[in-house]
């Protein structure tokens, strides 16, 4: 990817900015300059600051030329930050002098002095209105649980967990658990209190601007960190996909209202969270959101797919970012159309972890992404050799044909198979040795 590239992906990611409403007094542009990469040596694991740049300089040409352009624009800087892995140097400008934004980039675009020049984008979490579910559902996911044999955990809860006998986790977990994967979840906040994520969480980062937040305004983050790695047998709530994965969360989105599931983002926030991840060196990153085609975090993750790094995204349609990147494993909650390359998941009432301390279901799309997080974490966890994304996809994807037809062929298939890949998996390392 050449500087220019570069630059353009810049400045949406600090066109992100505009996504905070309560701060968006005047309209926002992102602004990119080449910005020559400065590496200071940083402790190994570092957290929090050394995510928002600190061992990344801003050239003096740079940080000069980022005054020049906003003194001939009449811009106004809100916020810069380097990107390392991009070489580049973002800036947040307000425009000050009424212009409109597309007259404004027209001329940016022009401007030898940028390499950059675009408006914030927004994304979405992807999980549906928040409500309970209905009585007689609950009383229905029970009938069915007490019909079958004595469940394989003391968690009091795991007989509503309707979604693990769907996709076979008690048997998986024979196999693995998860133990040794680190997981980037970027999402909201959670909430790591919940005695069910005691000791779930390595390391947290924020990059939503510094506010009072509550417990009760990490719902959707807390969902996902459940439902991926909620700790198994220790007589309290659920069991996780991966009950023994490590999750590093880095807080990219906000909560729009309160009691609210839905959450939001922009290119700014993720594209620092994302940044963050591949400093941390997290191998398996889940990203339960969607939204615009966005230059900046397209070549954030196609920095990362090229070291080895998997990426899960919530599928939606008419969405570009993150699922139509090239490499990145999507996923579709089951009895939803299955785009080619993507997995289907139980996404309909799945109980999982809410802030303080508490359970309930949560159904949408983002539950799939999830879940295909912790089972990919399963299988990463069964081998010491470190499974690339193509790999991945094809254990997940081969299955047994019936009557010369593929099984998860059809308006509605079945959900991801994790045994058949762990069985597939275990053959290809019996017949490597």
């Amino acid at each position: 990817m050449n500087v220019r590239t570069l630059a353009r992906v810049c400045a949406l990611w600090l066109a992100a900015l505009c996504a905070y409403p309560a701060y968006a007094t005047q309209p926002r542009i992102i602004v990119g300059f080449a910005n020559a990469p400065h590496i200071l040596p940083g402790p190994a694991g570092a957290t929090g600051s050394r995510y928002g740049g600190d061992g990344y300089r801003v050239a003096q040409s740079a940080h000069s030329q980022a005054r020049r352009v906003a003194a001939a624009y009449a811009l106004h800087e809100v916020a810069s930050w380097p990107i390392e892995a991009l070489g580049l140097h973002c800036v947040v400008y307000e425009i000050t002098n009424g212009r409109p934004v597309p007259e404004i980039l027209a001329s940016l675009s022009k401007d030898r002095r940028v390499v950059l020049a675009q408006p914030l984008q927004e994304f979405r979490t992807l999980t549906a209105p928040a409500t309970a579910a209905p009585v007689a559902a609950v009383a229905a996911v029970a009938a069915v649980a007490a019909v079958a044999a004595a469940p394989p955990y003391n968690d009091p809860l795991y007989d509503l967990q309707t979604n693990l006998v769907a996709l076979g986790i008690a048997r998986a977990h024979q196999r693995t658990q998860g133990e040794g994967v680190g997981i980037a979840l970027i999402d909201t906040g959670v909430d790591g209190a919940h005695p069910d994520l005691r000791g779930r969480i390595a390391r947290t980062a924020s990059f939503i601007a510094t506010r009072t937040r509550r417990p009760s305004d990490l719902r959707h983050g807390t969902a996902m960190a459940g439902i991926i790695a909620a700790v198994a047998n220790n007589n309290i709530g659920i069991v996780g996909i991966a009950p023994l994965a490590r999750l590093d969360v880095f807080e990219a989105c906000w909560q729009l209202g309160p009691g609210d599931d839905a959450a939001a983002c922009n290119t700014f926030t993720l594209a620092q969270a994302l940044a963050g991840a591949l400093a941390a060196g997290t191998p398996l990153v889940n990203l339960s959101l969607a939204g615009p085609a966005d230059p900046l975090l397209t070549a954030l993750i196609t920095n990362g797919l090229k070291r080895g790094v998997i990426f899960v995204a919530a599928s939606a349609p008419q969405t570009g970012f993150p699922g139509a990147i090239p490499g990145v494993i999507r996923a579709v909650g089951t009895g939803e159309p299955l785009p080619e390359g993507a997995f289907a998941a139980p996404a309909v009432h799945v109980l999982t972890t809410r802030p303080n301390g508490q359970y309930d279901f949560e159904s949408g799309t983002s539950v799939a992404c999830a879940e295909l997080t912790g089972i990919i974490a399963l299988l990463m966890s069964a081998t010491p050799t470190r499974l690339t994304g193509s790999a991945i996809t094809t254990l997940l994807s081969t299955r047994e044909r019936i009557s010369g037809q593929a099984a998860d062929a059809g308006p509605d298939p079945p959900p991801v198979d994790v045994n058949a890949a762990l069985s597939r998996l275990d053959t290809g390392m019996r017949a490597a040795r």
